[in-house]
């Protein structure tokens, strides 16, 4: 069941910058595109290659298991920003016991997003932002480090999609909180590269002291 957003009044607090570190660790756009045909040869959508069966479905696990990579690092950098996100409410005395936890902040960034942090997504060409953020966390809440390819059973790899939602889901359920909204809470996303550009522009107009 949906869990209702509970307005905070008509205070709007800044909250930390969401910053998005490169992710591809090593997985190459070639793997993934090859893994997208495979699938498309193995549900008979396209003509096949002349590969085997089992050629192809090593392909298409291949590919599988390096998206679930990146969503891991993903995952690492918006549990990162939630820590900050708590560390910041800790030191507002309205917020402090309003039930926040870090799920707030979790279902704030893959359904409740401010318009500007989806209009950016938009224009980085990431429309199912809301799936991929509930995935990357999902995982990295039961992932220490990146999980290793024989760690995997092949029907995780092959349908990881949906494990991935369902550990959000356990994720959010796994502690009471308050849901909040973009209309208190507001933050900036960038990029990392961006985000050090903007950082050494500021510092080349601050004055001297």
């Amino acid at each position: 069941m949906p869990r209702l957003v509970t307005p905070l009044g008509q205070t709007v607090w800044d909250l930390p910058p969401l910053i998005l570190h490169p992710f591809s660790d090593g997985v190459l756009p070639a793997t993934l595109l090859d893994s997208s045909r495979a699938a498309l040869m193995l549900a008979g959508l396209v003509a096949g290659d002349g590969s085997e069966r089992d050629v192809l479905k090593q392909r298409l696990l291949a590919g599988r298991y390096g998206e679930i990579r990146m969503l891991f690092y993903l995952g690492k950098d918006i549990f990162r920003w939630i820590g900050q996100c708590l560390e910041c409410i800790a030191r507002i005395p309205e917020l402090r016991e309003a039930g926040i936890r870090g799920q707030s902040f979790a279902s704030l960034l893959a359904t409740n997003s401010p318009e500007p942090v989806k209009e950016k997504l938009i224009a980085w060409g990431v429309p199912d932002y809301a799936s991929i953020f509930a995935r990357s966390l999902g995982l990295h809440a039961v992932f220490v480090e990146p999980p290793s390819w024989g760690q995997l059973p092949e029907e995780f790899l092959d349908r990881y999609h949906r494990y991935a939602d369902a550990l959000f889901r356990c994720y959010l359920e796994s502690q009471p909180h308050r849901a909040i909204g973009a209309g208190n809470f507001r933050f900036v996303l960038y990029a990392s590269g961006e985000y050090a550009r903007l950082l050494e522009s500021e510092w080349e107009n601050t004055p001297p002291p």
